[in-house]
Formats: C-alpha cells, sequence, structure tokens
C-alpha cells in the first residue's frame, strides 16, 4: 500500500507518494503545493485516506526537495523513483530533462530534437505530467523564444527556481543569460 510524507518548504508544502514494495522504498508521485490547493489537498484528493508515514530514505529525499527549494544545489538520483508508471515517451523526456544541468535550460524542441523526433508540443504535455517534480526538474525547460512556457507550481515559481540556480531574466520576462543545453 503507498503511503505519503509531507514535508514544509519555503514554497509550501510537498507531499511524498511512496511505496515499500520494493527493495527499497520507491517515489511514485511528487505533490507540491500550488496556486488553489495545497499538497496535502491533492493528496486527499488523489489518494484518500493514504496513511501518513516515512522511512530513513525517503526522508533523505524529502530533506533534499527542501534544500533544493531554499537554493541548494542537489542531484537527485532517479533510483528513488518509480519511472514504469510514465510511458515509454514519457520516460524518455523525463531522464532527458533529468541530464539538464544546474545553470542551464532547454527547450521543449532542442529536448524533441535530441530524442529524435519534432515533437516539441509531446515534450511540452510529457513534462506537464511530471509527476517527480524537482527530483526531475522540469522548470529547466522553456519555448523557443525564451518565454517561460508552463508549470506545474506556476510561472512564479518556475522562474524564481530559474533565478535561484542563476538564469537571469530581462525585462519582458524572457530568459536572457543562460547555457542551453541539447543545443542542435
Amino acid at each position: 500500500m503507498n503511503r505519503k510524507t509531507i514535508e514544509t518548504t519555503l514554497f509550501g508544502s510537498v507531499a511524498i507518494i511512496w511505496t515499500p514494495a520494493y527493495e527499497t522504498p520507491k517515489i511514485v508521485r511528487i505533490l507540491h503545493s500550488k496556486p488553489g490547493a495545497s499538497a496535502e489537498q491533492q493528496a486527499s484528493e488523489l489518494y484518500p485516506n493514504l496513511p501518513v508515514s516515512s522511512c530513513a530514505e525517503i526522508d533523505t529525499v524529502a530533506a533534499e526537495i527542501n534544500r533544493f527549494l531554499e537554493g541548494e544545489h542537489v542531484g537527485f538520483s532517479l533510483d528513488i523513483v518509480d519511472l514504469s508508471l510514465c510511458s515509454e515517451f514519457q520516460q524518455r523526456v523525463l531522464r532527458a530533462e533529468h541530464a539538464i544541468p544546474r545553470g542551464y535550460i532547454s527547450t521543449y524542441r532542442n529536448i524533441a530534437r535530441h530524442l529524435g523526433g519534432n515533437g516539441a508540443r509531446a515534450v511540452g504535455n510529457a513534462l506537464a505530467r511530471n509527476p517527480f517534480p524537482f527530483i526531475i526538474p522540469c522548470h529547466r525547460t522553456i519555448r523557443s523564444e525564451f518565454s517561460l512556457g508552463g508549470f506545474q507550481g506556476g510561472l512564479q515559481m518556475k522562474r524564481t527556481l530559474l533565478e535561484m540556480e542563476g538564469i537571469r531574466f530581462n525585462e519582458s520576462g524572457r530568459v536572457e543569460s543562460a547555457g542551453l543545453y541539447y543545443d542542435t
């Protein structure tokens, strides 16, 4: 049976939904507070009656997420997440996104080309449903014209996360200074 752990962060609460069904626990979903819905509310709606519980591995990830949201450089491992719940295409997108280092950005189009196609919209849709925000830093991908695009936590959170990683914006809100990853 799945369990949940709640962590309080500078951006509101984060709910980590995890399962002890493997040799080591695996995260199946991370929910973060967003405008109009706390992580606890979302977890209660999506996973009613889920027991609150934790273990050493999940406590470590929760603390790392908190440090990440405070602006620290944290290198998350994909070993703690259960990617099997995602389609093969989404797994490829999420792995490509996970590879983008702190201080760099990419575009939906560049990731699509990196994966061998031209489906920028499909990449955007896969990232919009990213079940592991922060561990897979989907805030690091923007539109080709250097505007932010979307983000589950809202555009202000996306911009703040990028700024904490050293990304600068111009007066019109477009990324001004950043390394471009998967530049083709």
